[in-house]
């Protein structure tokens, strides 16, 4: 479903700020893989999220998704592959508009996007039905703006309207890491009910290393713009945070150096 091809991307190269950001990356996907991303600050988590999304133009490689070679494409043209979920909360819903015009724009992305006559009560009995998977209560408040929503109510009503058109791939961007914990357990929960209902392709970096070995079915970490890890199937369902920490000392030669991730 998604093969990266020996990526490399340079930010301001020739320049003293220069900074490889993607060391000949290659990273392969199948269909419905769900892989958790993890790293220190600066290892290409990110700048992989938004090479994949078109956000940044890569210098060499390519990067197919479901067999299409989507390396030149705009990133407007690439969107309807992709369904994606950033850190900020107020990130990828409409404010001032109410839930179920959010989610009536989430359903129409690939067309021409206007509410014409409005909402039909079909489509709003079905908004109904989707909101109740959030046990938020948002099933309720249909015509409430978004703006008047909490962090995480507003987070998982995007989660919601990313993967309302079943997406190739679902990027998901350290989606909970703005939320307090019980909220973004609630959230990963969500997650992982909607990724495995619907079998999405899923990429999700986390700061959290329990998170990263509690979720889907591989486990990367990178380093310097490389994967170092790679870890998939028993192995990773033994994982602890312990012994992902001693993997990364012996491939990396150094301590990993985030607490936040290490504490969660």
């Amino acid at each position: 479903m998604l093969e990266i091809k020996d990526v490399t991307k340079v930010f301001n190269p020739g320049t003293v700020n220069e900074k490889l950001a993607l060391d000949h990356f290659s990273l392969t996907l199948e269909d419905g893989d769900f892989v958790t991303v993890i790293g220190g600050n600066g290892a290409g988590k990110s700048t992989m999220m938004n090479a994949i999304s078109g956000v940044w133009a890569v210098d060499s490689g390519e990067i197919i998704i479901d067999g299409i070679n989507v390396t030149k494409l705009p990133e407007h043209k690439r969107a309807k592959f992709l369904g994606r979920v950033f850190q900020d909360p107020m990130t990828g819903t409409a404010a001032t508009m109410g839930i179920e015009e959010n989610l009536a724009l989430a359903k129409r992305r690939g067309r021409r996007r206007f509410l014409g006559s409005g909402i039909t009560k079909k489509e709003r009995e079905e908004y109904r039905e989707l909101l109740k998977i959030l046990d938020l209560g948002l099933e309720n408040r249909l015509t409430s703006k978004v703006g008047l929503l909490s962090g995480g109510q507003r987070q998982a009503l995007t989660l919601l309207m990313a993967t309302l058109q079943k997406p190739k791939l679902l990027l998901l961007d350290e989606h909970t890491a703005a939320l307090d914990p019980k909220t973004a357990a609630k959230v990963l929960e969500t997650t992982e009910y909607i990724v495995n209902k619907d079998h999405l392709t899923t990429l999700m970096i986390t700061h959290n290393m329990k998170d990263a070995i509690t979720h889907g079915n591989r486990l990367i970490m990178m380093l310097d713009g490389r994967i170092i890890l790679d870890i998939r199937g028993e192995e990773k369902k033994n994982l602890t945070v312990e012994d992902l920490l001693h993997k990364f000392e012996a491939v990396s030669g150094e301590e990993f150096a985030n607490d936040k991730a290490i504490l969660g």
